[in-house]
Order: structure tokens, then C-alpha cells, then sequence
């Protein structure tokens, strides 16, 4: 089903309100570390710091020829640590690239300022180049000593002395960090946003939808601190706060509805999706919540729900293709499981090592073959002899087991009185792992047996399983999984994490902006119960966070990116938020919760153009029946060959791997999906409905309630003027025949009622979908 939208609503978008601006691709996602603000600045610091000056530099343009990848080293020189930096080399072991205290007998100075193209360092041929402020960081540190530290992730969290402030501005701790930055930085905070604009704000980023005229009206009359508080906690005991914090588990958790590959066939896992909703309900803590899923049917007298959730490291990609060879595949399936704990977990890039020892982390190949034997003993089929084949091993949930255990699962909404789902289970006889060589599944090497890098934390007295990985994870001293999980509540409160780079903490990941603040958090998180509502909570009553998004020209040129939060981030809403806000809006939202999942509006044909010839439930769409088709966007359907269209247009993950960081993009296939998507005019149509009825004889009343509903906020009188202005122009239009009302009008399948003006219908309707793709609509605030 497609819209048949003409041209005045993109005329009128692009020349009154210019309202989506379309900008090249500008991701965020590499993993190029950026120098500190200092070095960019040319300024060069008068103590030189190894983590934020120096290892940067080593990092990005000397590690890949001398870094921990012993395969990979050139000369036989590294400078990842003190011992092979400050060694005697040649021969004769008569010179030193850095000999700490002396620049004139560190070899690395006279290389790295050589003009001869055989000596300088970086060769030319690597086509990486030192600038001069960098070799004078280089030159400054082994002046100071050539003090190497530990990589900063690698150290686990100190208690942290809270910066005294002049205490004319913040809440709590985290504005005292913040402050402190700030000032260093010569910037101030700003005011805070207006009440609408703030509600707007806090109820997107904990339930992924807009607050209603009602509750905006309520918190601008009673705007006080004490009231925002009352606000966050309702919001956080919601439904709606649980499925958003599900909505983002399934990018981590590499949740869909098929297998993957080529045939892609349908798999049922929507009960552990339900499992997830309810352990966001019933706020469970963190380290609970993990690990559940990491180990649930290890635990003493393991029940169905801790079984059930385990199936969160069943999520992979499983094959049904002929000619495949099972143990190939097998093996990729585990070291998905692998990946997804490193990325997931300890924001580290395991998958790096597989091949070889990690060429910038300290993790070598042998390391990263006893991570994978843990996941390695599942008696589990690389390759299913035909589609219709259950994936071992996996559990049947029936309405007796609903009905005693499992109550948060929907069973109901299934046409299956059983429903299977995949799940975890040891196999009797361990299955042993050997290092690949080179990564390949049949080159065996040594075999390894379950451990972990000692760099990180020693893996001692645990049980040699899945269940002493999980509580290894969450060993107070574990320098990682806090620090990795509180970085990723403050990504979504803020855009991005205190470390940016959210998927790596090792030595290639952004350096965290506030070091001190992100210990102080990950202490307080572990301390407190792993509490999600209550750092969620914690970071909502911030100063910091209630700041305004506007940017003064002094923070533009200072702190162009906001890395040191003297403004609030201007963000777009998430892929599911804009189809959400948009079924909201009209009032169609469906918000039933768990169950199997859905199909919504999606192009005629899409499935059949892009099927591998398998067959089967998914060789072609059907639209679902009823209300269904209005449900959130968690439980649309999610097949990974072809991914709902629009939500990959706005950055949804495609679900093959884990993802704890979306793409952000502005691309023009943006604007046509809200300018064309039939969810999109149904909604505005409906909404526009709703509005005629309400206000039959005001259309500025009309306008001014749908564009309060959609931004959160009135319109001015130029605002609503220009709307009106366009109503009338495309009343005109309709009642000339230039747009087709009975096209416009057959976009979706709600009923239209038969006593309504239909031509006043479509012009209000343009103008409530005019506002819809409004900049200020899709944005958060």
C-alpha cells in the first residue's frame, strides 16, 4: 500500500517552515579516537597525561606496526607497554627508542622528525602522518619521564571526590562534575527548557512517546522540581517505560522473527520478548536481569522464566540452506554469542582477536578461544535439515505453564496453543574448544578450557561455566560492566555516552569527557542494586539534563558536538518513537502489550522481490488484521533479509548482530517516508478527523490543538497563521479537483465517516500531516 501524495505539502514544508533539512551522513560510529581538546587546540599541556595526550597518539598511528598484536609487529619493537618501549634494541643492544628523562638518546624523536623518507616514522607508505603538535606531546612525555598507566577501562572504578562548586547552579552530583568541565572549558551552563519542552523530553526518553495535552497542562501549571520528580516516577512504573527499554534490549539482544540468511525462515521468539518487557516492569535489577539471560538454566533449581530468558544468546542468525557445511556455521553461531558478550557487556571487541591477538587490546587469541568456550557446549546444529526443524535446544510454553510461571507472556494473541522457544542448556558431555587457527572452524590449535583475560580481571573460584562468567561480570572490582552499562543509560538520556563510542572501551574507543563522573555513576549503580529506575531517575533530576537546547555562538565555536553539556542535545526521535508519536497523535496507538509479533503497513510486493526462493510464512507480506496493524513498533515483525523499510530509514539496527549505538543520519529518503509512508496520512487523517469533530466550527482551533498534540507546545499566531493560510490553499485545491479525494482518502483502513465534509477532510488533513513532518515533530524537544 503506498501514498499518492502530490506536491503542495513538500512546497509548503520546503518553503514556510523548512522543516527537515536534509544533510550528508554524519555517523558517529567510528572508532577513531579524537585527540583531546587541548592537543586539537595546538596547546600543548603543561603535564603531559599518557591516557588523554599520548596514547592517542600511539593508538592511531604507531599500534598497528607496534602495538600488543604480536603477529603484527614490525622491527621487533612495540610501544604498548614500558617493558618492550624502554628495551635495548639492534644487534648490539646499544640504542633505545625512548629512554625516559633523555630526549637526545630516544631513537623514536630523531625517527619521528627525520626527513628521510627510509627513517621517518610513520612510513610513508602507511599513509599516516604526525603532526607537529603531536611529536612535541611525543617529545614533552619522554622529557617528563615516559610514564606509561594502565589502559584507563582496564582500572576498576575509584570512589571519586565530588568538585566543589559555587552552588549557584545544579541538583545533585552529576551538575558538579558537569560545572567543573564546564568551567575548565570556559563554558556555563544554560538556563533551563521550558516546561513543555522538558516534559516532552523526559516522557520520549523513558516511555518513547509524547506526553498528552493533559499533562503538559498540569506540569506548566506546577513546573516545580518536586512535581517534575512526582512525573519521572510515574513514568518509570509505566507499561510504556518498560517496552521502550525493550525496544533498545532488542538491538543489543539481535531480536527477529526469522533465522536470517538466505531463506530466512519465520522463528518464534516473541515469548522471551515478553520476559524482557516484564523484567523492565518489574524492574529487575541489572545484574539479575543478565544474568538470567546469560546463564538462567545454570542457577540452583532453575524455573521456566530463568530457562526462558536464556534465549537471549539463542537470538543468532541460524541456517536452513543447502550445502552449507554444519560445523562451519555451528562455530559462527558461538562466536556471535562470543561478540555479543564483549559488546554487550564489557564494550570491547572481542571479534578482534578471533584471527589473531587483538592488534590494540590486550586480549590474545588464546583469550578470546576461552571466552567462546563458554558458549561453546550447547548441543546445538549448525545447519537445520529443513525449515520446518526446531533449533535445539528450546522449551515449550503451554497455557498450564502461562498460567502458573509465566503470566507475563501473551499467549493468548498466538493461533498456537504451544509456542516454542529457543533457549540455553549445557550439553551432558562437554564439548571441547580449541584456538582456529586464523579464525577457521576446523584448524585446531591448542585446546583451551573457560577463562578470561587476565588484563581485565582474573577469572578465580568461579565455576567453569556460563554462570561463573556472569558472576565474574559482576565482581565489585570488575573494572568494566558498570561503567559499560551506566555509560549506555546516559547515551539514551543525553544521545551519547559519557564515552561515545559505547560498543569499545578499549584502546581504539573514544576517551570518556568526564573520567571522574563515569566512576563516580558506576559505583553508585553497582552500590545502589544495579537499579535502572533509580540512575534513570538520578541523571532526569540533573541540572544538566534539564538544560535548554539552545546554543549560544561561544558554545557552537568551544563545544561544537555538546561534549561537555553546557546545552541540552538537540535529537531526533528513535525509528519506533516517530511511528509511535504519529499513532498517538491520532489517537489509532494500539497498546496492547507482549505477543507475537505484528505487520503493519509496508510496500506491495516487498517480501516477494526479495525472497530467496525458500517459501514458506515468509515469502510474502500479509498485513495484519484489525487493530494489529496500529500496535508499537516493538512488536513489529522483524524479518532480517528485509527489515521494516522505514525504521532502516531512520537508523533502526538491522538485528544480524548486536547493537548497543544506532547510526545518526539525516538522509533525504527521511522526509520521503514521512512524507509518503500510508502510516504517516492515516495518522494525520485520523487526527484531523478527531480535530473537525471536537471543533467543528474553528478550524484555527483545529489547527492550533493538532499542532500543540505533535510538538507539545502552542503555536504562535504566525505559526498558526501560515497553517491556516495552507488550509485554505489546499481546500482550494481539493474543491478544484487538483488533489484526489477519493485517493487521498483510500490511504489506510480506517473507515472514513460519510456525513463529513470530505474536501474540508483532505485540506485538514494535509495540514495535520504539513505538522507531522515538521522538524519540531520528529525531534524530541
Amino acid at each position: 500500500m503506498t501514498s499518492k501524495l502530490k506536491n503542495p505539502l513538500l512546497q509548503f514544508i520546503t518553503s514556510i517552515f523548512c522543516c527537515t533539512i536534509l544533510v550528508s551522513c554524519n555517523s558517529k560510529n567510528d572508532k577513531t579516537i579524537a585527540l583531546n581538546d587541548e592537543a586539537m587546540g595546538n596547546q600543548i599541556p603543561e603535564k603531559i597525561d599518557f591516557t588523554f595526550h599520548v596514547k592517542p597518539i600511539l593508538s592511531d598511528r604507531c599500534f598497528i606496526c607496534h602495538g600488543p598484536d604480536k603477529n603484527a609487529v614490525e622491527g621487533n619493537f612495540s610501544l604498548h607497554s614500558p617493558e618492550e618501549a624502554y628495551r635495548a634494541l639492534g644487534e648490539l643492544k646499544d640504542h633505545f627508542a625512548i629512554v625516559p628523562g633523555d630526549v637526545s638518546k630516544s631513537g623514536l624523536v630523531e625517527r619521528i622528525n627525520s626527513d628521510d623518507s627510509n627513517l621517518i616514522m610513520p612510513p610513508p607508505e602507511s599513509n599516516l602522518v604526525l603532526e607537529d603538535f603531536e611529536k612535541k606531546i611525543l617529545e614533552k612525555w619522554i622529557e617528563q619521564g615516559a610514564e606509561y598507566k594502565t589502559h584507563w577501562a582496564f582500572i576498576p572504578p575509584a570512589p571519586q571526590k565530588v568538585p566543589e562548586n559555587d552552588k549557584e547552579w545544579g541538583n545533585n552530583e552529576i551538575d558538579a562534575f558537569v560545572l567543573s568541565k564546564m568551567t575548565e572549558k570556559g563554558l556555563r551552563p544554560s538556563s533551563r527548557a521550558s516546561s513543555e519542552k522538558l516534559l516532552r523530553r523526559i516522557t520520549f526518553d523513558l516511555t518513547g512517546l509524547p506526553p498528552t495535552l493533559n499533562q503538559i497542562e498540569k506540569f506548566v501549571t506546577n513546573p516545580s522540581i518536586e512535581n517534575y520528580g512526582e512525573i519521572i516516577d510515574s513514568l518509570l512504573v509505566s507499561v510504556d517505560y518498560a517496552e521502550n527499554m525493550a525496544a533498545e534490549w532488542m538491538d543489543i539482544a539481535r531480536y527477529a522473527d526469522t533465522h536470517g540468511y538466505q531463506d530466512d525462515f519465520e522463528r518464534t521468539m516473541w515469548p522471551w520478548r515478553d520476559w524482557v518487557i516484564h523484567a523492565f516492569k518489574e524492574n529487575m535489577p541489572y545484574d539479575k536481569f543478565v544474568t538470567y539471560q546469560l546463564a538462567g538454566d545454570l542457577l540452583p533449581n532453575a524455573n521456566l522464566e530463568q530457562i526462558l530468558a536464556t534465549g537471549f544468546n539463542r537470538n543468532h542468525k541460524i541456517t536452513a540452506e543447502g550445502g552449507v557445511i554444519p560445523e562451519e556455521y555451528r562455530v559462527e553461531y558461538v562466536e556471535d554469542r562470543n561478540t555479543t558478550l564483549g559488546t554487550a557487556f564489557l564494550g570491547l571487541t572481542l571479534e578482534c582477536a578471533r584471527c589473531h591477538d587483538h592488534k590494540y587490546d590486550p586480549i590474545s587469541q588464546k583469550e578470546h578461544f576461552q571466552f567462546y568456550s563458554f558458549f561453546n557446549n550447547i548441543p546445538e546444529q549448525g545447519l537445520l535439515a529443513n525449515a520446518a526443524d526446531l533449533p535445539t535446544p528450546y522449551i515449550t510454553v503451554t497455557p498450564k505453564e502461562v498460567n502458573d510461571v509465566l503470566g507475563f507472556i501473551n499467549l493468548q494473541k498466538s493461533s498456537l496453543k504451544e509456542v516454542p522457544v529457543m533457549v540455553m542448556k549445557e550439553m551432558d558431555k562437554p564439548r571441547p574448544t580449541y584456538i582456529l587457527e586464523r579464525g577457521i572452524y576446523d584448524q585446531y590449535g591448542e585446546e583451551v578450557y573457560p577463562d578470561t583475560p587476565e588484563s581485565i580481571l582474573p577469572f578465580d573460584d568461579y565455576p567453569k561455566n556460563r554462570l561463573g562468567l556472569a558472576e565474574w561480570l559482576f565482581e565489585d572490582e570488575h573494572p568494566l560492566t558498570a561503567r559499560v552499562a551506566v555509560n549506555r543509560l546516559w547515551q539514551r538520556m543525553f544521545g551519547s555516552g559519557i564515552v561515545a563510542s559505547s560498543f569499545d572501551f578499549g584502546n581504539q574507543g573514544s576517551l570518556p569527557t568526564h573520567p571522574e563522573l563515569l566512576d563516580f555513576l558506576a559505583i553508585k549503580y553497582r552500590t545502589e542494586g544495579w537499579d535502572n529506575r533509580k540512575m534513570l531517575k538520578y541523571i532526569a533530576m540533573s541540572a544538566t539534563y534539564q538544560q535548554d537546547t539552545k546554543a549560544t555562538t561561544a558554545q557552537l565555536e568551544k563545544d561544537p558536538e555538546n561534549k561537555y553539556l553546557a546545552r541540552a542535545s538537540r535529537l531526533r526521535l528513535s525509528s519506533e518513537a516517530i511511528r509511535d508519536q504519529a499513532l498517538a497523535f491520532s489517537g489509532l496507538l494500539n497498546k496492547e502489550v507482549g505477543g507475537p509479533s505484528v505487520k503493519p503497513y509496508q510496500p506491495d510486493g516487498i517480501w516477494e522481490e526479495t525472497t530467496g526462493g525458500g517459501g514458506g510464512s515468509t515469502a510474502s507480506y500479509t498485513l495484519s488484521e484489525g487493530d494489529d496493524v496500529y500496535r508499537k513498533s516493538l512488536y513489529t515483525f522483524w524479518k532480517r533479509t528485509v527489515p521494516p523499510p522505514s525504521m532502516m530509514t531512520f537508523d533502526s539496527s538491522s538485528r544480524d548482530y548486536c547493537s548497543v549505538k544506532r547510526q545518526e543520519t539525516n538522509t533525504p529518503l527521511q522526509a520521503l517516508v514521512l512524507l509518503n509512508d500510508p502510516q504517516m496520512v492515516e495518522s494525520a487523517r485520523v487526527a484531523a478527523l478527531g480535530e473537525m469533530v471536537t471543533h467543528p466550527n474553528s478550524e484555527n482551533e483545529q489547527i492550533r490543538t493538532l499542532f500543540y498534540k505533535a510538538t507539545s507546545r502552542l503555536p504562535n499566531e504566525v505559526e498558526v497563521q501560515s497553517l491556516v493560510e495552507y488550509y485554505t490553499e489546499m481546500l482550494g485545491k481539493v474543491e478544484s479537483g487538483e488533489i484526489s479525494i477519493s485517493e487521498y482518502l483510500s490511504i489506510g483502513r480506517s473507515e472514513v465517516p460519510a456525513d463529513l465534509n470530505k474536501e474540508k477532510l483532505v485540506a485538514m488533513t494535509l495540514t495535520a500531516h504539513t505538522i507531522l513532518n515538521l522538524d519540531e515533530t520528529i525531534n524530541r524537544g
